[in-house]
């Protein structure tokens, strides 16, 4: 182990919540604090828990992040490590529990957390207050200023992170629509721009292998840019993570997110604001994300997909299945 701590923070959370942490980690590294995130670290084809040991040797800190789904197995591992570390004095100085969005308190199972000052994004993941309270507790000093960093926020994390593109797609026109809270033009944009992103705007439509190689950094993009304009109600990920709920049971995903009543709901059934449920939008990509488009679609479906059925096929193919079941997700 060095004699300094390479990093200031280690950021411990649960996969379903890496949306939310990832932006965190911008926020925090404009900051100019030195962040160990696994994705960023962790060379491919090495050993997972080793590589998260030597981090944890190496950091002056360390943030428990809590989301709605609780604490993910590998953070089951980092906690027993880090609260080692902690109680012997050694390298990690503070543990900071933080709650995302719509965690409102410490889990029972988890109240020995409850020992330190917690920081709360109960107003959301970009919570200038919350944010300073989190860079006090990692550098141990009151940050200069609070003022005017909301502003710094919102555009330098977008400019540097939320709008990137491996294939060079504009994403200001989906940008805007989210952040006017336009979702019906925001949702058929995102079909748009998933099908440049594959160059399938010809074909209308993309299958499990388009689905697989679909970059990341695009992925990550679109998802973000929802949940960052519906405070987390909206979104790949939210749509993911009640996926999961259910069992990954395609009826139930539908029916817990208002695609599904007595049956597969009409696109003019679709409700376009924030008084949807969790999870309900974007929906009309779901009409690209099949084997069967090429000849099903064609016969039903206008081109302002108007009169389909949210799920109609996507519930008997993998498609949706097979963007949920993405690890950068």
């Amino acid at each position: 182990m060095n004699d300094l701590p390479k990093f200031d923070v280690f950021l411990a959370h649960n996969t379903q919540d890496k949306p939310q942490v990832r932006f965190v980690a911008s926020a925090l590294k404009q900051r100019r604090l030195k962040v160990w995130l696994d994705e960023e670290q962790i060379i491919p084809g090495k050993i997972f828990q080793l590589e998260i040991q030597k981090a944890i040797n190496n950091v002056k800190s360390a943030v428990i992040f809590i989301g709605q789904a609780g604490l993910g197995r590998w953070q089951y591992i980092e906690l027993q490590s880090l609260y080692s570390q902690f109680v012997q004095a050694e390298n990690v100085k503070t543990i900071i529990p933080v709650l995302l969005p719509r965690v409102n308190e410490i889990p029972k199972d988890l109240l020995f957390l409850a020992q330190h000052h917690w920081v709360s994004f109960t107003n959301g993941i970009d919570d200038v207050e919350a944010l300073y309270q989190l860079e006090w507790g990692i550098t141990g000093r009151k940050p200069e200023q609070k003022s005017n960093q909301k502003q710094v926020i919102e555009t330098d994390v977008l400019q540097s992170n939320d709008l990137s593109s491996a294939k060079g797609i504009n994403y200001k026109k989906l940008h805007d629509f989210l952040a006017e809270g336009k979702w019906k033009q925001a949702d058929q944009e995102t079909t748009s721009v998933m099908l440049q992103v594959a160059n399938r705007q010809k074909e209308g439509w993309l299958d499990v292998g388009n689905i697989k190689i679909f970059p990341s950094i695009d992925l990550r993009t679109i998802d973000t840019l929802w949940l960052k304009f519906s405070k987390e109600h909206f979104g790949f990920s939210v749509q993911k993570r009640i996926w999961q709920e259910v069992n990954r049971d395609y009826a139930k995903f539908g029916k817990q997110i208002g695609w599904h009543k007595l049956d597969w709901v009409f696109y003019f059934s679709i409700t376009y604001s924030l008084d949807a449920p969790p999870g309900h939008l974007p929906c009309s990509y779901c009409y690209i994300l099949s084997q069967v488009g090429a000849y099903k679609y064609t016969e039903i479906i206008p081109v302002t997909r108007e009169v389909g059925q949210v799920g109609k096929f996507a519930k008997d193919d993998p498609g949706v299945v097979c963007l949920f079941a993405r690890q950068d997700l």
